[in-house]
């Protein structure tokens, strides 16, 4: 049980921390950075992932969208937080973004479970956002994930959130 955790919590507070200090002020983005990650972070500790898995949906878009370099990363969270941030992290030296989007699901795949469920609830968020703030091509984009996410998945992946990205579908 994740209420309580005092050292996740604690945890948890440093990443936030982290992400207040490096994250750049003031910049267009199609969603608002901070509550985007708090929200995906919360999504997963209230159902009781791991503690490297409700980090890494926290940090899950640290690399990207700040100057915090990997070597932060794996000192203060570990490498188990870290190849979860990594492989959710776009390379945006991809510019088709249908091609970008394969290639992250592709390495969150090859990372493992933990971070394929990072990026499920990634997906999720993004899908509530979009609809509530009625982007409707954002929330199509959210659609396709999902469903390169669920056709992707490979049989030994077995985790309800899988079954919340079929009602997007």
């Amino acid at each position: 049980m994740n209420l309580g955790n005092n050292d996740l919590e604690l945890k948890f507070e440093k990443a936030v921390k982290l992400l207040c200090e490096s994250m750049p002020v003031g910049e267009e983005r199609k969603k608002p950075l901070l509550m985007h990650v708090l929200r995906v972070a919360m999504h997963l500790y209230d159902r009781d992932y791991s503690e490297h898995i409700v980090l890494g949906g926290l940090l899950h878009d640290v690399l990207e969208w700040t100057e915090s370099p990997d070597e932060m990363i794996r000192g203060e969270f570990g490498e188990d937080v870290y190849a979860i941030v990594k492989a959710n992290t776009k390379d945006r030296s991809i510019v088709d973004p249908a091609i970008r989007r394969r290639e992250y699901i592709d390495r969150c795949i090859q990372s493992g479970q933990e971070a394929l469920i990072v990026k499920a609830a990634d997906t999720l968020d993004s899908y509530r956002y979009y609809t509530a703030v009625r982007n409707l091509d954002e929330v199509a984009r959210s659609v396709d994930i999902a469903k390169t996410i669920l056709e992707k998945l490979p049989c030994d992946f077995n985790d309800p959130i899988f079954n919340e990205l079929e009602k997007l579908r």
